[in-house]
């Protein structure tokens, strides 16, 4: 088994570390703060088990050279794509919607729809340890906001007036998404 430095590397250890030391916390509890459980997924959309894996956090700059500026937007700092914009809002091709920043697989092809909003929306997540929701109240209005579990990248919105069997609709933006075909 490869030990806790190793799994999550140098800069993960440290911090759990620091943070446990000035926290007053435990080792677990800063564990638990600076790694998240995902659901891997392979090609084809199956199942690979649940991980235990290190967060990721980069700074500014390296999630600007990594990330194309519509993609940094609206996945760093909580922007949205205009309507109609985005190349998965008609996208009907077989395969799996992964995190432009992580790679994280989030969305099933098989749970998309069209919603007619001009925006990539999905029924449900490919699962729900893959994304977070909360509370998000700008433009004066009540909404839940979507990110990626894994980075925290924003990818969306979801609402209650989706279709059967959710009755959810996962409003994604496509700049924060990376399309690949089920293999």
């Amino acid at each position: 088994m490869a030990s806790f430095e190793e799994a999550f590397g140098r800069r993960a250890f440290l911090l759990c570390g620091t943070a446990a030391l000035f926290a007053g916390t435990s080792f677990a509890e800063a564990l638990a703060a600076t790694s998240v459980i995902i659901e891997k997924f392979s090609a084809a959309g199956k199942s690979l088990g649940r991980e235990r894996l290190a967060k990721i956090v980069k700074t500014d700059a390296e999630w600007r050279s990594q990330l194309s500026p519509a993609s940094y937007r609206v996945t760093r700092h909580d922007g949205t794509e205009p309507a109609f914009s985005g190349q998965y809002a008609s996208h009907h091709a077989d395969g799996l919607y992964r995190c432009i920043c992580c790679n994280t697989a989030l969305f099933d092809s098989k749970t998309k729809y069209e919603s007619g909003t001009g925006w990539p929306s999905f029924w449900r997540p490919i699962s729900a340890l893959n994304v977070a929701k909360s509370s998000d109240n700008a433009l004066g209005m009540q909404r839940d906001a979507i990110s990626c579990r894994r980075c925290d990248a924003h990818l969306g919105h979801v609402f209650d007036d989706g279709p059967r069997p959710t009755g959810l609709r996962y409003c994604m933006n496509s700049v924060a998404l990376n399309f690949a075909k089920r293999a």
